[in-house]
């Protein structure tokens, strides 16, 4: 499956982006995915991720409340939904695919990446 990131870009703190993550291939909707973040000179890390078909998501501490992931199977598409973004959540934002839900918290477990888009939250 191949993924590409769309839909970053500059906001103020407290805007919203919507950024979507579109897959090519019959196979999207036997995978979960995940959005993983990467600020400069950080580590990328975890933001959430949705199961096969949409029943399952989990999200990290820092975005529980503010971020929602979902998708449509039948546009091969998943959608994280940023409200209340803040500075420190600038970073390069990043969808990948992982067959295993236990792992998908897990960077080292994916196995397909798209390329990445950017946000920028100034104060």
């Amino acid at each position: 499956v191949q993924l590409q990131a769309s839909g970053g870009g500059l906001v103020r703190a407290g805007d919203s982006l919507r950024l979507s993550c579109a897959a090519s291939g019959p196979t999207f909707s036997t995978y979960s995915i995940g959005w993983f973040r990467q600020a400069p000179v950080k580590e990328r890390e975890f933001v959430a991720a949705i199961s096969e078909s949409g029943s399952l998501t989990k999200y990290a501490g820092s975005t529980q409340d503010r971020f929602t992931i979902d998708r449509d199977n039948a546009k091969n598409t998943v959608y994280l939904q940023m409200n209340s973004l803040k500075p420190v959540d600038t970073a390069v934002y990043y969808c990948a695919a992982n067959r295993n839900w236990r792992t998908v918290s897990l960077r080292t477990q994916y196995s397909f990446w798209g390329q990445g888009t950017l946000v920028t939250v100034s104060s």
